[in-house]
């Protein structure tokens, strides 16, 4: 028992879960600075809305894209799923319960926002397109993973409207500033996206998913990787011209030493040396999530 208990954890990711708790807070964080008292239990029924979508993400990703994992011979602790269905730790029916069980909180939770708490109609916007972005990830006919264009989609909704939603439940109303502050944060979760992609690739196109990366090539891809983070950067400055806390924009200075390790590694591998694939993805993820805390933290101090 003890053993299906700890593969269940490990097919539900929790470490990704922490990026749903700090993106949520970081809307919030803006509302407070804004001038917004911070609703207590709104908060949390909003937490318990991002959050089964999460998992419900996770479970689908995991039941629908069971071939390609299957082929991974370079998986690491963020890209290539969990392993758990492919070594048999679990049923791939385990994961479909799974699943269901998230989707009927995340409809639950949604329901009492708007009928309990009186979520504003652009609260209400969110949840629809978080909702869609998050069901139709992996699952067909849609299957934005293997479209080109879902990394593009999750990287504007995990950090655009995710931070938007927070802010939205607790200001009921947008702000620029939100979007001049989650500009840089989609960016940098884009390349995160690529990076993880990386280790992904041969099984990815062994199984006919067609990834970004897929699509345009490692070569493309890494160029692509290394731009953007220097285009992050650059927000970042923009950013203060648009009234964004210096506080906060210095979120991206201090970060900046890991992206340019980022830089350097992909540049490694496009001359053909060896890349330690767990040592990409974790810096991706540092450069993210150390960045996204960073403003968060910001944020809440100089409010």
């Amino acid at each position: 028992m003890f053993s299906k208990i700890v593969a269940f954890a490990r097919l539900s990711r929790p470490h990704f879960l922490i990026g749903g708790v700090v993106l949520y807070a970081l809307g919030a964080m803006i509302a407070r600075f804004q001038g917004y008292a911070l609703d207590g239990p709104l908060y949390f029924v909003g937490q318990l809305f991002i959050t089964s979508g999460q998992l419900m993400t996770h479970y689908l990703n995991e039941y629908w894209d069971l071939e390609a994992d299957q082929l991974n011979q370079s998986r690491t602790l963020f890209s290539g799923g969990s392993g758990v269905l492919p070594e048999g730790s679990l049923s791939r029916e385990t994961a479909r319960v799974a699943a269901s069980v998230c989707l009927a909180i995340h409809i639950a939770t949604a329901v009492a926002l708007i009928a309990q708490y009186g979520a504003p109609p652009s609260a209400w916007a969110v949840m629809v397109l978080v909702f869609l972005g998050a069901f139709f990830y992996s699952t067909p006919p849609v299957q934005l993973s293997h479209s080109g264009y879902g990394e593009i989609t999750t990287s504007v909704l995990v950090a655009g409207f995710v931070p938007a939603f927070g802010h939205l439940l607790q200001a009921g109303q947008p702000t620029l500033l939100l979007l001049f502050t989650t500009a840089p944060l989609v960016v940098l979760h884009y390349v995160m996206l690529l990076a993880f992609e990386f280790p992904d690739f041969l099984a990815d196109e062994a199984a006919g998913k067609k990834t970004v990366l897929v699509r345009i090539g490692r070569r493309n891809g890494a160029i692509i990787h290394n731009v953007l983070i220097v285009l992050a950067f650059g927000l970042a400055v923009v950013s203060v011209y648009a009234h964004v806390p210096s506080r906060v924009a210095l979120s991206l200075v201090i970060t900046a030493p890991i992206g340019v390790w980022q830089i350097i590694t992909i540049r490694r591998m496009q001359r053909g040396e060896p890349v330690a694939y767990n040592r990409l993805t974790l810096g991706a993820v540092a450069h993210f999530a150390l960045t996204a805390y960073l403003m968060a933290f910001s944020f809440w101090v100089v409010g």
